[in-house]
């Protein structure tokens, strides 16, 4: 004789309360996984609500909203599970104020910004998302565009000489040879005279004591008339004579923002640059170096896919 536990078909009131019990713990599931998130900064300008809006969209579970930096409390009072996300210098110094409160991006803050803020460490509760280009791109941009370059000019001054170090190693394996040159004075055109006379090219650094539109004038037709080409430091510069750089937008730092805010906070990195990138040239400039002009996008994908290979 067999034995058995005996089987009954489902009748649709269970099938019912099952599929109400799955919608449950889904709507639940995505409850607890929704996140607050914050942005700030000194001014709600147009600009600032284009970037909070495309955030929005791109994460429509969470809770994604701008409150001016004037209105909010000390960041100690703030709710741990909060994710913040800083737009400027003032909302940066609002938050070193006090080394309590949630997990913090500080979106687009430049090497040397960072530098003049903390030293050589870097706060652990803030993670910076760098606004520069990494140096190791742009020389890598060096070596696309003007595979010829051997010396690499760069003026420093006392706030972006840590830099050097840095860029002496990047350059090694390239077989570039940096030669810097201290300009402290910038009404003193001979150090740039000087670094230009002995270099192939000019690596513009992100230090705005160097490069500001006071000095962009001299800087441009001084490379100009000694036909030597400026690389970077950013997209004005490039707009201005500059020959190329690479940079981020708007849409790139979106991208590494909605993968950062997938992951918990505790992983989030000190520092990073944003993995995409764009790269920008000035077709007049180049041809009158003697350069084809740049597909850009073309070498941008092909400094990505560098990057991405060991």
């Amino acid at each position: 004789m067999r034995h058995g536990l005996s089987r009954k078909t489902p009748t649709l009131g269970h099938w019912l309360a099952g599929v109400c019990l799955f919608l449950t713990a889904w709507l639940h599931g995505v409850a607890v996984q929704a996140a607050d998130i914050l942005l700030t900064g000194a001014e709600e300008s147009p600009g600032v609500q284009a970037f909070v809006q495309a955030l929005s969209e791109l994460r429509p579970t969470d809770n994604v909203r701008f409150q001016p930096l004037d209105s909010l409390p000390a960041p100690g009072k703030l709710p741990a599970s909060l994710r913040l996300i800083l737009l400027d210098l003032p909302s940066l110094d609002w938050r070193l104020q006090d080394p309590q409160g949630p997990a913090t991006l500080v979106l687009r803050i430049s090497r040397l910004q960072a530098r003049q803020r903390f030293g050589d460490a870097e706060p652990a509760h803030l993670s910076l998302l760098w606004s520069d280009p990494p140096l190791s791109r742009q020389l890598q941009l060096i070596r696309r565009i003007l595979p010829q370059a051997r010396r690499v000019g760069v003026l420093f001054d006392q706030h972006s000489e840590f830099l050097l170090k840095e860029l002496n190693l990047a350059a090694q394996p390239l077989n570039l040879q940096i030669v810097s040159q201290r300009w402290d004075n910038t009404l003193d055109s001979r150090p740039l005279q000087a670094v230009l006379k002995n270099s192939d090219v000019l690596l513009g650094l992100d230090d705005p004591d160097l490069y500001n539109p006071k000095t962009a004038k001299n800087l441009l037709l001084s490379s100009y008339s000694r036909q030597v080409a400026l690389v970077g430091p950013n997209v004005a510069f490039v707009r201005a004579g500059s020959l190329a750089s690479s940079y981020s937008d708007q849409n790139d730092w979106l991208a590494i923002l909605d993968q950062l805010l997938d992951q918990p906070s505790a992983a989030w990195p000190r520092a990073l640059y944003p993995a995409r990138f764009n790269v920008s040239s000035n077709a007049q400039v180049a041809r009158s170096l003697g350069i084809e002009p740049l597909n850009d996008a073309s070498v941008a994908r092909a400094l990505a896919e560098g990057e991405r290979r060991p």
